[in-house]
């Protein structure tokens, strides 16, 4: 497993990240905790959670228990701001609900810092100015190492980034959106801010809800339990279009002994301002298929013609 250096950091990464949303909702602490451990085996640096996974805690608690003393030995990301509760009252990024969401991800994870701790979406209720003084603090006090932003705007991005020049805070170092060869919107206005303001892209959904591996076909039944048994991922990924680029991107690799997940990954990993792609697994073999994965470098030819196949018509 290659390792890299998140940009501006000093948090040394594994390429691939190990996307924990899974944990205490479509997968059991049990079969979690051996996708952990086939990680960790694989030499998987990097975990991703939320506050919000597994039901509002579970994804954390199960991460904890199954890291144990490895925790050491890892990069831990996870986020707050989503609702963790029903009434809508917990949530958001104020000074403070950052406070007690931090305290209460440390307790689940069975930690004392965080390494990247994102605000999962951006809080309309609530100045930048005022989360990211509430972040800055804890920064401070050592409970957090670096933050990170998810799912926000070009503005958005830019605005964070003046608002941390301005009053001297601690800014975003890493943005997580998702990108990938079949949802590439990000590049007409998120990646020129995430270039010009120097954050690392840490995209999620590297293989657009699977179906960057190959395994959905047109007309086929999909698979019970698989994400595209969902029906916003099927919206949004089940087409002709994508079915069509699909078996172009397929081609391409077969022609240079690759394998369309090689391809995917190889793809994000080719572009220098991405950090490592997070990717969630359901089993242990699918952690080592992944992990087996990593090592297309693109040249320049190649990525031009990858660019091009992918465009879609409409």
């Amino acid at each position: 497993m290659r390792e890299r250096t998140l940009d501006t950091t000093d948090l040394r990464i594994s390429s691939l990240g190990l996307g924990c949303n899974n944990f205490g909702g479509r997968l059991e602490a049990a079969t979690a905790r051996q996708v952990v451990h086939a990680a960790l085996d694989a030499g998987i640096t990097m975990f991703d959670t939320a506050d919000i996974y597994g039901n509002r805690g579970g994804s954390e608690s199960i991460l904890g228990e199954a890291l144990g003393a490895r925790r050491k030995d890892v990069v831990l990301a996870t986020k707050f701001g989503l609702p963790m509760d029903e009434a809508g009252k917990l949530q958001g990024g104020s000074t403070a609900y950052v406070t007690a969401a931090l305290e209460a991800s440390l307790k689940r994870l069975k930690t004392d810092w965080i390494d990247l701790y994102y605000l999962h979406r951006p809080d309309p209720a609530t100045p930048m100015t005022d989360t990211l003084y509430a972040l800055d603090a804890l920064i401070v006090q050592g409970k957090v190492r670096y933050i990170g932003c998810s799912n926000m705007s070009a503005e958005q991005i830019m605005e964070a980034q003046r608002v941390s020049q301005a009053k001297g805070l601690h800014r975003f170092v890493a943005c997580q959106n998702q990108y990938n060869l079949l949802s590439r919107h990000l590049e007409a206005e998120i990646i020129p801010s995430i270039e010009a303001h120097r954050l690392s892209l840490i995209p999620y959904f590297p293989l657009a809800a699977g179906m960057l591996t190959g395994k959905y076909r047109p007309g086929a039944a999909i698979p019970a339990g698989s994400r595209m048994s969902y029906q916003h991922y099927a919206d949004e990924f089940l087409n002709d279009e994508s079915f069509r680029i699909v078996a172009k991107l397929q081609q391409f690799s077969v022609q240079r002994g690759r394998s369309l997940l090689e391809l995917a990954f190889g793809w994000l990993l080719s572009k220098p301002f991405v950090g490592c792609v997070i990717a969630g697994a359901s089993t242990p073999e699918q952690v080592r298929q992944n992990a087996a994965a990593i090592g297309w470098n693109f040249t320049a030819a190649e990525m031009t013609e990858v660019n091009r196949l992918a465009v879609k018509r409409r």
